[in-house]
Formats: structure tokens, sequence, C-alpha cells
């Protein structure tokens, strides 16, 4: 979409997969020389850290309460499938309303659920129900927190530096992957799960102290139409930009036929791998390693351009990785294919949400990241239940490989597409200023 030429300037000027500055690693953190975003990214920090303490402990305690895999997915379902529902809505609040403000409430709603969680844990009373109805309320209140995170970085980060801190919110995010559950798992050996719940209920504290110590201008939008207007003309303005449109679609594909691999993990890992909780712990920690270095590649990269490509060639080393892992029955070559894995689950949604960034205009941010939301965290959960029950009569191998031929196929039509609208992504880069205006018409010339 934003790189179709192979002209000497623009392989010259334009890093399209590999970073070609061997000092690109030293920008990789050039965000956080802004004061708003470097306060925002301490506090996430150690919120973060929370939360994986927390996403341990749940899942656990769902799972001794009941000895139900399928409960212990309908606890994961529940608490994702809200974002399906409620995020257009939330895209409209986020669009006419002070994303910071909405931040506060959001996070505020969080902490009283996480409270509430270490309440019904320590009570000696666990009502599987309670807990249950938590994840759904604690979907409900994401569902209105993440396209307004989303939609914040613009304020924190000026346009040049706008794909940096995505990358170093995916960083941050997989860092602590490998932090949060190893302290999880040491407290609920220790001090039970209540404990981690109320553990993460303070590290709240942190991101509110940070949304507050931030100075922003208010991101106030019109409020002149009813709610169900404003998430029409969101929509329409997602169909009528055909760069949008289309990163959209191939992130709905990605969510639906990729992205449920990793939420029927645990039964690749008992059922496939013959392993236990440990063979899934470790399986887990190699996509985090892909995760991770994912996001410190995209946190390297110093221009939007080459983003096409780069969500083309990792949804295809995913989709092939897929296929792979579905002929292995080794632990060890598992662990291997894993690695390429969370790479692309990376590369492709961080990509997605960079070039929307990008390319939206600052009065429908937030409707149109609450559509990306939507798309990657409401769409796994209808494709996981899809998955698991067609695995329970044609076998898990079998979906998983014909999974990743689709994500192949679907990746190959982006590209075609792509190359067929990159004109028009460059132009909007240029009027936005993330490219030099001299670049856009070079580009454009090697098209031709």
């Amino acid at each position: 979409m934003d790189d179709g030429g192979k002209s000497a300037y623009e392989w010259k000027n334009v890093s399209v997969f590999v970073p070609k500055n061997p000092l690109a690693l030293l920008s990789i953190f050039k965000s956080l020389r802004h004061r708003n975003f470097a306060i925002y990214f301490a506090g996430m920090l150690f919120s973060l850290v929370g939360a994986w303490i927390q996403q341990v402990a749940m899942g656990w305690l769902v799972y001794n309460l009941t000895n139900s895999v399928f409960i212990l997915s309908l606890s994961v379902f529940l608490g994702q499938i809200p974002a399906l529902f409620f995020t257009p809505f939330a895209g409209v609040v986020a669009d006419r309303f002070d994303r910071r403000k909405i931040l506060i409430v959001t996070q505020v709603c969080m902490m009283c659920l996480s409270f509430a969680l270490a309440f019904v844990a320590l009570s000696g009373e666990v009502n599987i129900n309670a807990i249950l109805a938590l994840c759904f309320v604690s979907g409900i209140v994401f569902s209105f927190d993440a396209p307004a995170r989303q939609s914040l970085y613009s304020k924190l980060v000026p346009p040049s530096d706008l794909s940096n801190a995505i990358a170093l919110n995916s960083t941050a995010i997989n860092g602590t992957r490998f932090i949060g559950p190893a302290i999880g798992g040491a407290l609920i050996a220790s001090v039970g799960e209540g404990i981690c719940f109320l553990i993460n209920a303070f590290c709240y504290l942190a991101i509110l102290f940070s949304l507050y110590m931030i100075k922003i201008s208010p991101s106030r939008g019109s409020a002149g139409s009813g709610a169900m207007r404003g998430i029409a003309e969101g929509f329409a303005y997602i169909r009528d930009m055909r760069p949008i449109r289309l990163v959209i679609t191939i992130l709905m594909v990605f969510s639906f036929f990729g992205l449920p691999f990793a939420m029927l993990m645990p039964a690749f890992a008992k059922g496939e791998l013959g392993g236990g909780s440990q063979t899934l712990g470790n399986l887990m920690s190699c996509v985090g390693c892909g995760a991770l270095a994912a996001a410190l590649y995209l946190a390297a990269r110093k221009s939007v351009l080459g983003l096409g490509r780069v969500i083309v060639l990792s949804g295809m080393l995913f989709g092939a990785s897929l296929v792979a892992i579905s002929f292995v029955r080794s632990p060890a070559c598992a662990y291997l294919i894993c690695v390429p894995i969370g790479f692309g689950m990376v590369a492709v949604a961080a990509s997605c949400n960079t070039m929307l960034q990008s390319l939206v205009d600052d009065s429908k941010r937030g409707r149109v990241m609450s559509v990306f939301t939507m798309s990657f965290f409401g769409v796994p959960p209808i494709g996981s239940i899809l998955q698991g029950w067609i695995s329970s009569f044609a076998g898990l191998p079998a979906v998983t490989a014909c999974c990743g031929l689709v994500c192949i196929f679907a990746f190959a039509v982006f590209e075609f597409r792509r190359k067929k609208i990159s004109s028009q992504a460059r132009k909007i880069y240029a009027q936005k200023g993330l490219i030099m205006p001299e670049m856009a018409r070079a580009l454009q010339q090697s098209t031709r």
C-alpha cells in the first residue's frame, strides 16, 4: 500500500523489512524523549506487570474451581467478546470527549473491579458465577478503554514518532509478559490468587498518576449528532478510505483465522504434544520471544513507509508457521516454530495499528481505532469457538493447517491490492508530514 516501486531512490531511502542503518537500535526509545509519553510509558509498565499477574491468577483460579477447560475458555470469551459490540459506541465517545479523562474513568473502574475480584477470592466462598460476571464487566470497560488509549498516542508524541510510540507500547506488553506471569506464579503458590488481584488493583495507581501528570490539550470533538449517526459516520469513513478499509479487512481475516491459535494452545500442548502445564508455559514463552523481537524491530524503524510489505511478509511467515506446527509432535520443534508465530502476531497487529493511526483523520481517530479494537479483540473469540467446534471432529492439526493456508492466501491478496492503492496512502503521509512531498512524488513516479 505504501511502497510499490523498487527504484534506487526507494531502496536507498526507505527501509522495507530490515533496517539498513546499523545504529537503528539506538533509536528504539526515541519516543521517550517526549515528557508526556515518558510519564505515560512508566505508569503503563507498572500497570502491565499487574495485569499479567492478574491474568495468570484468574486462569489458575477458574480452572482450580471448575476443573473445566470449557469454563476457563468461557472466562476468556466473556472478557473479550464485549469488544465486538461496545467498541463502536466507545469510538464515538473517544472522538467527542477528552480521551485522557476517559482513560482516567476506565482505569478507576478496572481498579475497582480488581478490588472486587480480590474480595471475592479472599472471602473464602468463591462463586464462579460472580467471577464470570466480573470478567464480562471488565470486557465492557476495556471496550471503552482501548479506543481512547490508542487514540491518545497522537497527543503524546508528534506524528514523526507515532510509529515508534506504538511499537514501544507493543514492546512493553510483550516485555512484561516475561515478568508478570513469573511473579504471578510465585505469588499464587505463596499467598494465593486473592493477593494477586489486590496487587493488580494497586498497580492501577501508577497509570492513574501518570495520566494525572501528563499535560496535553483536551481532545474534544463535535457532539452535534447522535451516537448511532456517529457510528455510521465512522463506518462510512472507513468504507470510503480505501487504504484504511484494506488494512481493517486484512486484520479481521487475520484475527478470525490466525489469532485463535493462541487461545487453543492449551489443547495443542496437551492433546498433540502430550505435555503439561510446563509445555504450555514454554510454548507461550517462545511466542513471547518472537513477539518481543517484532516489537523491537518495529520500534527501530524510522518511517511508516514499508509497513505494508512488513504486514505481508509477517502475515505469510505466520501462516506458514501455523501450517508447519500442525505437523509437529515434538515439543522442541514446536518451541522453535512458536517464535515466528509470535513475531508474526505482533508485527501484523502493530503495523496495522501504525498504518491506521498514520492514515486516519484525527476527528475520526477514536471511531477507526474502535474498529481496530473490535477486529483485534472481538473477532478472535468467535474464531476460537468455531475452530474449537470443528476440531472436535476434524482434529486440531487439520484446522490449524487450513487456517495457516487461509492466512497465506489472504496476505497474498492484500499484497496485490496494496500495490494498487499505494499512491493514495503516500499522498496522505505527505499531507501529514510523515514523509516529504518530494519523496512521495519520487515513489509515485517509480511505479509508473
